[in-house]
């Protein structure tokens, strides 16, 4: 049984692939949307919930631009969601899960786009998380590192996001001769997944930390409603966010990202990403605008 989009397109006959992805997608979609509801109440882990990274470590400063992504996957067991099929509610097989490896995930989506280059794949690099992806756009000197955080520990991610919002958790990693700021030295923070403050409150919110200047983006279920009081305390600015259900997929955070290399204005950015989610979503403009927003 085929357990993502991808592999339907290999088993199928061209003529009748494009009709019956898209359907697929529509469902797809469908489902992460419905999921947002958190009708279902979430299996917890038996492990205690702590964040991967508790303790503030030493300021870096990049010398290139860095991007982190921090992705939870969608996982039908562990989080507040009506269930999508099994090969990609997978939380802890990044490989087919909705938001990593299916085609519009953020591993897959980077991966096949020809201004970024996968320069490094590593399997469990922090504890809860399941995959660490290095991506480098060499004409503008930028690094995004993505991480696939195992989907039974979604507070995790959350709390890690909440933690490098405030300057209140710092991290580096080496690539080569390079040495990258991500968490709190990050220039770019961005939250991918189910909005799990739908089903659990952060057990604590740091104050900003530092005078540092940090733009987040949070691709999730109304996570303006959500956010907006935590990161007026932790102090990092939403670059994007959204205030309806929506479908987190990467083409969203590539717009942003791509509008952010480009020094635009926070409402070019904001109509970029809107124009994205509208080509893939097949919905309005003023629809997609209106989903995404960018401040307060």
């Amino acid at each position: 049984m085929p357990t993502s989009i991808t592999q339907y397109k290999l088993l199928m006959p061209a003529r009748l692939c494009h009709t019956v992805v898209r359907r697929i997608t529509f469902i797809c979609c469908a489902c992460m949307m419905f999921a947002c509801n958190g009708t279902s109440q979430p299996q917890q882990p038996s492990k205690t919930i702590h964040p991967t990274i508790s303790t503030p470590q030493k300021i870096f400063t990049n010398k290139h631009k860095v991007i982190h992504v921090l992705v939870a996957l969608c996982d039908n067991l562990h989080q507040g969601i009506e269930q999508v099929p099994k090969g990609i509610g997978n939380g802890q097989d990044p490989a087919t899960n909705l938001y990593w490896g299916c085609d519009y995930g953020v591993k897959a989506f980077f991966k096949n786009l020809t201004a970024w280059k996968l320069a490094a794949t590593i399997k469990n690099p922090a504890p809860h998380i399941l995959e660490r992806c290095i991506f480098t756009q060499p004409a503008v000197k930028t690094y995004m590192v993505a991480d696939a955080y195992d989907g039974a520990y979604i507070k995790n991610t959350m709390a890690d996001f909440c933690n490098a919002s405030a300057g209140a958790a710092n991290g580096t990693v080496v690539f080569g001769a390079d040495t990258l700021g991500i968490l709190g030295n990050a220039n770019m923070i961005a939250y991918i997944g189910h909005e799990g403050l739908m089903d659990v409150s952060l057990d604590s919110v740091p104050p900003k930390r530092d005078t540092r200047k940090r733009d987040a983006i949070i691709l999730a279920c109304e996570s303006k409603q959500y956010w907006a009081r935590i990161l007026h305390n932790t102090g990092a600015k939403p670059l994007l966010w959204t205030t309806e259900l929506m479908c987190p997929e990467a083409y969203t955070l590539d717009a942003a990202i791509t509008g952010w290399l480009n020094k635009e204005t926070d409402a070019q950015i904001h109509l970029r990403a809107s124009a994205a989610y509208s080509k893939y979503q097949k919905c309005s403009l003023r629809a997609a605008a209106v989903l995404l927003a960018t401040g307060y």
